[in-house]
C-alpha cells in the first residue's frame, strides 16, 4: 500500500518535497484546459512532483456532474485531456481518470458508462480511469467501463470496493502549507513520472501460480463462510493481492461470485 495526496492547487517544489518527506508517494493533479489554470498540472509542477520523489496521477475534472452528459461531454473532455496530456508529456500506457464528482445515481449509470466510452476513444496511448463513490466504481467495474478505479469515500455510505485501485479516505487535509485530500493505493494506479516511469498495473512477482492458486481456494471457501457482504469484499480483495503477488490477473468483484 502507498499513501497519497490529492490537490487543486498546484504544488511547488518546496511543497512537493515536504510531502514526500512525511511518506507520501503520490500526488493527483489535475489535466484541465489554460481556462482552469489555477488547478491545471504543468510539465514543471510534473518535474517538480518527480524530482521529490513522488509519482503523479492524472485526473479530469471541469465540472462534478459532467459525466452526466454522456458521450458528447466525453468525446469533448477526452480530447482536452489528451491534449494536455501530451502537452506535459505523460507517458504512453499510463492512465487518466476522469471525476465523476456527485453522488451519481443508478438513472446516471448509462450516460456515465458512454461518457468514460467516449472518452476513451480520444484518449488511445493512455488507459481510461473513473474516479466515484462506491456505487460508481461497482457498476463501471461491473460493465468494464474502465481498467482503473478511484473510489472517494464521499457518497460510498462507509462502503470500500474492492476493485478499487485508490482509495480517497479524507478530505480538506492541511499538510507542509498545502489543504490536500489524502488517498491509499493498492497497485495499478496507472501513476507516471517525467522520467518515464509508470504504473500500469504490473507487479513483481515474489509467489508462484501455484501457490497464489491454492491460497486463493482457502479464500474461496472463507468467502463462502463470511457474515456479510463487507466480509466478503475483504476476502475478494485479499485474493487480488495474492494475485498481484503471484502476477497473475486481477478479477473485478461481484456479490454473488466467490474470489477463486
Amino acid at each position: 500500500m502507498a499513501k497519497g495526496i490529492d490537490c487543486a492547487i498546484p504544488l511547488t517544489a518546496s511543497t512537493a518535497k515536504a510531502i514526500s518527506a512525511a511518506g507520501y508517494a503520490f500526488a493527483a493533479r489535475y489535466l484541465v484546459p489554460p481556462s482552469y489554470a489555477w488547478k491545471r498540472l504543468t510539465r514543471s509542477e510534473a518535474e517538480a512532483i518527480t524530482n521529490a520523489g513522488m509519482m503523479v496521477v492524472s485526473v479530469f475534472e471541469t465540472t462534478a456532474n459532467r459525466p452526466a452528459g454522456g458521450a458528447a461531454n466525453g468525446r469533448a473532455d477526452g480530447a482536452a485531456a489528451n491534449a494536455e496530456a501530451k502537452l506535459i508529456g505523460q507517458p504512453a500506457g499510463s492512465a487518466i481518470y476522469f471525476a465523476v464528482d456527485y453522488d451519481a445515481q443508478p438513472r446516471d449509470y448509462n450516460a456515465i458508462e458512454a461518457y468514460l466510452q467516449a472518452a476513451a476513444s480520444q484518449i488511445p496511448d493512455y488507459q481510461i480511469g473513473v474516479y466515484g463513490s462506491y456505487a460508481v466504481i461497482e457498476e463501471m467495474a461491473r460493465r468494464g467501463a474502465c481498467r482503473h478505479f478511484w473510489q472517494t469515500y464521499a457518497w460510498s455510505r462507509g462502503k470500500k470496493s474492492a476493485n478499487a485501485n485508490i482509495y480517497q479516505y479524507s478530505n480538506n487535509v492541511r499538510l507542509a502549507g498545502a489543504t490536500v485530500d489524502l488517498n491509499e493505493s493498492y497497485g495499478g494506479e496507472g501513476w507516471w513520472n517525467t522520467d518515464g516511469k509508470t504504473g500500469d498495473g504490473k507487479e513483481e512477482v515474489s509467489m508462484s501460480k501455484e501457490d497464489a492458486e491454492k491460497i486463493i481456494r482457502f479464500l474461496s471457501a472463507a468467502w463462502f463462510a463470511a457474515p456479510s457482504k463487507e466480509s466478503k469484499a475483504e476476502f475478494h480483495r485479499l485474493a487480488n493481492e495474492v494475485r498481484k503477488a503471484a502476477g497473475l490477473p486481477l478479477e473485478p468483484y461481484a456479490n454473488d461470485r466467490s474470489p477463486h
